[in-house]
C-alpha cells in the first residue's frame, strides 16, 4: 500500500459525510494538507493561515468536503464583479486529494458552486488553471467549462525590494 494522501484509502471515499463551508481557523488548519497538494508553494500551515483570514475578510469562502474530521476535496471562491464578465464567481482553488481523484468529488464540488454562482446572482463561473495542467482541462470540458481567453501576467517586486 502507497501513501494515498492525508492518511485515506481510496476505498474509504463512501464515509463521506458532509459538504460545508470552512468557517473556524480549526477547519481551515485541517483543510491545510489538502490545499498544499494543489499550492505547494505554500510556506507552511502559518502562511496559509495568515492568507485565509485576509482573504476571507474580502469575500473568500472555503468549501470543503468532509470525511468525519478531513477535508477530500475543497474549493475556495469569491464573487467579483468587473466589466468583462459582470458579476461572477471566480473560483480560486479547486482540489481533490491525489489519491482521491476520480472519484467524482471534483464534479460534486463543481455543482455547488454552480448552484452557489445562480444563488449569489453571477452570470458566470470563472477559473484559471496553468496550462500544463491537460489532466485539469479535461475535467473542466467535462463540467461544461469552455476556455474563452488565455491570461498573461507580470511579476512585479513589490516596492522596496530588489528582483534577484
Amino acid at each position: 500500500m502507497g501513501d494515498h494522501g492525508i492518511g485515506m484509502q481510496p476505498s474509504d471515499a463512501h464515509d463521506i459525510e458532509e459538504l460545508r463551508a470552512v468557517e473556524t481557523e480549526a477547519d481551515a488548519r485541517a483543510c491545510y494538507p489538502l490545499m498544499h497538494q494543489l499550492r505547494p508553494h505554500l510556506d507552511g500551515e502559518r502562511e496559509f493561515i495568515t492568507r485565509w483570514r485576509r482573504q476571507t475578510a474580502v469575500g473568500y469562502r472555503l468549501l470543503a468536503l468532509w470525511r468525519q474530521d478531513r477535508p477530500v476535496a475543497l474549493a475556495g471562491f469569491r464573487v467579483q464583479d468587473n466589466l468583462m464578465h459582470g458579476v461572477h464567481l471566480y473560483v480560486d482553488d479547486l482540489v481533490t486529494d491525489q489519491a482521491l481523484r476520480g472519484s467524482g468529488y471534483g464534479q460534486r464540488l463543481m455543482g455547488r458552486l454552480s448552484e452557489e454562482a445562480r444563488v449569489l446572482g453571477c452570470a458566470k463561473l470563472i477559473l484559471d488553471t496553468p496550462l500544463t495542467n491537460t489532466l485539469g482541462h479535461r475535467f473542466y470540458y467535462r463540467q461544461g467549462l469552455l476556455a474563452t481567453a488565455l491570461r498573461f501576467n507580470l511579476p512585479i517586486a513589490p516596492a522596496g525590494q530588489r528582483e534577484l
